[in-house]
């Protein structure tokens, strides 16, 4: 039987730490001249694939990079950059493709809304639906 308290004991040590806020320093933004843009994830498809709201107000079909893909969780809400395809041919009735370079974290989304870096247009409440 003291084998047993020793264990139980040993398991009642353990503590939970929190995770420190980090602090930022630097965020990445979207490169404009390559077409980069802001976006919110509307939808998940599956394989990789997510409907999105882009700053220009076009809904599109995103896909995850594959330098990301096994790296990066993208949910409901995320605020993403993408980058459109140019080669594609506009056609009615279907969206536009796009390709998902990078996701922001939480504190880096609490540091653009600081300083004003979210288009209005990509708020949550604001994004309209298909």
């Amino acid at each position: 039987m003291p084998k047993m308290k020793k264990k139980q004991q040993k398991k009642g040590r353990r503590s939970y730490t929190p995770n420190p806020t980090p602090t930022v320093s630097r965020v990445k933004m979207p490169y404009r001249k390559n077409g980069e843009m802001f976006a919110r994830v509307t939808d998940i498809y599956g394989q990789e694939r997510m409907g999105v709201y882009c700053e220009d107000g076009k809904h599109r079909n995103g896909r995850i990079r594959g330098k990301i893909k096994k790296r990066v969780w993208v949910r409901k809400g995320d605020l993403v950059i993408i980058n459109p395809w140019e080669f594609e041919t506009a056609v009615d009735g279907k969206p536009e493709k796009c390709e998902i370079s990078w996701r922001y974290l939480r504190h880096e989304v609490s540091y653009l809304e600081r300083n004003r870096r979210i288009p209005k247009s990509l708020e949550i409440n604001n994004i309209p639906l298909l």
